[in-house]
């Protein structure tokens, strides 16, 4: 039996039903063994799920160029700091700094990595081995302060352990426990009152029998973020919905996936510490509680359109238009914007702590933070 599935089986039986939230947080994060803690994660080709840095490092390039505006937009401060949070293997960071060190931000910016992870912290470190004096190594947001810059995420929040309900005449929590050696789950009450609270803020009216999650969690993160945030720009991209979206009548079982060798299932007691589990993002309660804040939303859109705002097109004949393999290039680079695609299922969202409301390129063409109301 593998180590953490032990693990969570005795903490059952020592303790009684745990909520889905605890299993995901032990399944994803128990030290050295969960998920994203073990020296044997991979991300990429040979790993469970790719990121949009894994299709081409263009992507690096437009944050690149979207950051660059930001801090013109603060009025180019002479130290300017880009946090990123969970850089996976440093593919993010890497295109980011080599698209911008030959521009005049380059000698004012420094870069924070945040990694829970310490063998994956090594890997980075290998990685941007040309870069080490630009770069920054820390374990928790909480060990920062006064950042003066961005935050940036990719495709963290669909990773934060959540909360599933499921409504029997009335909100239900799914709970994990042990029958017959075996992890299973079962119906019980709601182990906390703000997912009444979260029901009703978000005006969720469930069917019987419907499923869902719900990430807590979120508002946690916000608050470290804006704690730490002096002034600057908060760039989260993930999949996720509007609240309306997220709790339709249509998505009755929620959106909670696993992905075990570039595959998905629905099965989060198989393969314990050694698949990923996600649930979609509520950019709405993202959008609600930063400005709750003082992180006041500056745009929303899909991930194709952001890109396609912001140039793209320029980008790749500045980068691959004498190159002879520009076709591949272009080829590869559909996969980060069209239908269909990460593109399309990724959105972008900004948000700003500071005077004023930026208006940022990458939202000329559309913005739709409406929808999220």
């Amino acid at each position: 039996m593998a180590a953490l599935t032990q693990k969570i089986k005795e903490r059952i039986l020592r303790e009684g039903p745990i909520t889905f939230e605890t299993f995901m947080e032990m399944a994803l994060y128990y030290p050295d063994i969960g998920y994203y803690t073990s020296k044997d994660t991979e991300i990429g080709k040979k790993g469970d799920f790719y990121t949009s840095p894994h299709l081409h490092p263009i992507f690096g390039a437009m944050l690149g160029r979207q950051i660059e505006e930001m801090w013109g937009k603060m009025g180019k401060p002479a130290d300017f700091r880009i946090v990123e949070i969970g850089g996976g293997k440093g593919y993010l960071c890497k295109d980011m700094l080599d698209y911008l060190k030959n521009r005049e931000i380059f000698r004012h910016l420094s870069y924070i990595l945040v990694e829970l992870n310490p063998y994956l912290m090594e890997k980075q470190k290998s990685m941007l081995s040309e870069y080490a004096g630009k770069i920054d190594w820390v374990s928790s947001i909480k060990e920062l302060k006064n950042i003066r810059g961005v935050i940036l995420s990719n495709e963290l929040l669909d990773s934060m352990p959540v909360h599933v309900i499921q409504m029997q005449e009335e909100p239900k929590e799914v709970y994990v426990t042990v029958k017959e050696d075996e992890i299973t789950e079962t119906l019980g009450q709601l182990s906390t009152p703000d997912i009444l609270e979260y029901l009703k803020e978000f005006s969720i009216n469930l069917s019987e029998g419907y499923r869902t999650e719900i990430n807590l969690r979120l508002k946690e993160w916000l608050e470290e973020i804006s704690d730490v945030l002096t002034e600057g720009f908060v760039i989260t991209i993930d999949y996720g919905y509007p609240a309306w979206d997220f709790y339709s009548e249509e998505r009755t079982r929620g959106t909670l996936l696993c992905y075990y060798k570039h595959e998905f299932n629905e099965k989060p007691y198989e393969n314990i510490g050694k698949q990923d589990i996600t649930s979609h993002v509520n950019f709405s309660a993202l959008k609600k509680w930063g400005e709750e804040l003082g992180l006041k939303s500056i745009g929303f859109c899909r991930q194709g359109i952001f890109l396609v705002s912001l140039g793209i097109d320029e980008v790749i004949t500045e980068l691959y238009g004498d190159s002879p393999d520009y076709g591949f290039e272009v080829a590869k680079i559909k996969g980060l914007i069209m239908p269909g695609t990460i593109g399309e299922t990724h959105k972008i969202m900004v948000q700003y702590k500071g005077k004023g409301s930026p208006e940022l390129r990458g939202f000329a063409i559309k913005n739709q933070l409406k929808i999220l109301s």
